[in-house]
């Protein structure tokens, strides 16, 4: 990506920024609440184990059937979902402090305009416990945070550090989700005797590797296997997929399938602290009596494939696996039951929680309010959005036993995945994804020696199994790469202008 100094972000938030409030009564103002998971997939299943959201917000609410990351990787879809914008515009790329994940740009501009700074301005009470940033490992309190207990470093589930306003307190035998529940719930009660609005966010572990579960849970789901989706462990031609899945073994051994299934079983056993989290927030919403005054949004950073292609679990490909989150929104003036089909992204959260605290939206956010369409659900509608993804390579990341001459431009090629390398320097793609009611399309570009492109029908191919990126007319290819080529630099209203494609 093209580098942009520190100035000229500051001069474009100075003059596309718009942070006027509108005059109302700070006490009436609906309280929201934010849970979000890790890699937790909506395409394999994931929402199966989750009973309590279903019952307590899903028929309570609205459920997003096309809910996407635009980024499928933990740091820069957080980043995004906090500042409202594509991670080509906050610069946080990947994982790595190198990346900007928690970086000196992202603390010294953007995490200084994110949404808890704007209702922390505006009168919110705010509290955060969980994963922050995957290199977040301070005592730091990131600003408009009033409560903070911040998780040192990537998804773990015992023996971690959580810097509790201000200090880093070390656990070791407390399981991380149920410490998360109790900390949310104790909040929510002191709220009961204040007036002020509140903005709770908090950030679970699960279902992220190891996707270890509460001692409870350890017994749950026996049965439950990895889903053979047509596309499981499908062979990839060198026309079908990008390089990075066509590298062998072509198929994942019978021996590792099993070991596919543990990590679906994992997987949601992990997921059901979560779940109980969950009842715990609104049973004590329903007890505070605000309830029915609070907006309840869950979902997942990105999603999850295990086995798709051949490639035996992890994230960052632009498949519907990987990208297709969960959704679900429960609050005033949501219909019970409802279903939301416009495309939304988690950039759309920032815009919609600034206009639930009745708030103007910055010019320069990336997102769009989706307030309306909880509102006055639709049939109809009509979106174009950017998948963006640059890929990361570490050596360190291998088991000795797949180590090759190109170890140092791969990441995590591990035994358990036969090999099968999970990422690598060059796997840097954008796509663009063009939706409404007639037309589900997928066109993406891959900057690698070979200037590698796919795309796909998902009307009538949901699965991704046809790359039809080499029998598209040169006309209409050059028409999808510009406009790709345009969203990866937009900015603020220009990344929600439709264009013309036939």
């Amino acid at each position: 990506m093209e580098k942009v100094t520190l100035l000229q972000f500051c001069l474009i938030f100075t003059a596309l920024g718009v942070w006027g409030t509108l005059s109302v009564d700070a006490t009436k103002l609906p309280n929201i609440i934010l849970i979000l998971t890790d890699d937790q997939d909506v395409v394999l299943n994931g929402m199966l184990p989750m009973t309590n959201v279903q019952e307590l917000l899903a028929k309570e609410g609205a459920t997003f059937i096309n809910a996407f990351t635009s980024s499928p990787i933990c740091c820069p879809s957080r980043a995004s979902l906090l500042s409202g914008r594509y991670a080509h515009n906050h610069a946080t790329i990947n994982n790595s402090v190198s990346g900007g994940c928690y970086g000196s740009f992202w603390k010294e501009v953007i995490e200084k305009t994110t949404l808890p700074v704007m209702l922390e301005k505006r009168g919110y009470e705010t509290f955060f416990a969980g994963k922050y940033l995957n290199d977040y490992k301070s005592t730091e309190v990131p600003p408009g945070w009033t409560h903070w207990y911040g998780l040192h470093g990537n998804s773990v589930y015992y023996n971690y550090t959580l810097t509790e306003n201000g200090k880093a307190v070390e656990y070791t035998d407390e399981y991380l989700t149920d410490v998360l529940a109790q900390k949310s719930v104790q909040f929510l009660k002191e709220q009961r005797s204040q007036e002020k609005p509140f903005f709770l966010m908090v950030s679970t572990p699960a279902p992220h590797a190891p996707s270890t579960c509460a001692p409870r849970h350890e017994r749950q789901f026996p049965n439950v296997r990895a889903k053979r989706t047509p596309n499981f462990n499908h062979p990839s031609g060198s026309l079908d997929k990008h390089w990075l899945l066509t590298m062998p073994p072509a198929e994942l051994p019978e021996e590792i399938l099993p070991e596919l299934d543990e990590i679906t079983r994992k997987r949601w056993q992990s997921l059901l602290a979560v779940d109980e989290l969950v009842k715990g927030i609104v049973q004590n919403l329903d007890d505070g009596q605000v309830l029915e005054n609070t907006f309840i949004v869950f979902t997942s950073d990105n999603g999850y494939h295990v086995g798709q292609f051949a490639q035996a679990y992890d994230k960052r490909q632009p498949y519907e696996t990987d990208i297709r989150i969960p959704m679900i929104v429960r609050g005033p003036g949501v219909d019970r039951k409802s279903i939301v089909q416009q495309p939304t992204l988690l950039i759309d959260l920032m815009p919609t929680m600034l206009e639930w605290a009745q708030l103007s939206i910055p010019t320069n956010l990336d997102g769009r309010s989706f307030r309306m369409d909880l509102e006055e659900p639709r049939s109809s509608f009509n979106r174009q959005f950017l998948v963006e993804y640059w890929g990361e390579a570490n050596a360190n990341s291998h088991s000795a036993s797949c180590q090759s001459a190109d170890s140092s431009s791969l990441y995590l090629c591990t035994e358990d995945a036969a090999c099968h390398c999970q990422d690598a320097r060059n796997n840097t793609y954008s796509c663009i994804r063009q939706m409404d009611a007639d037309k589900d399309f997928l066109y993406c570009e891959f900057r690698d020696r070979e200037n590698f492109a796919e795309a796909y029908d998902l009307t009538t191919d949901p699965y991704q199994m046809e790359n039809l990126a080499f029998e598209m007319l040169p006309s209409e290819r050059a028409i999808y790469s510009l406009i790709l080529k345009n969203l990866t630099k937009c900015i603020g209203s220009t990344c929600r202008q439709i264009n013309g494609i036939m």
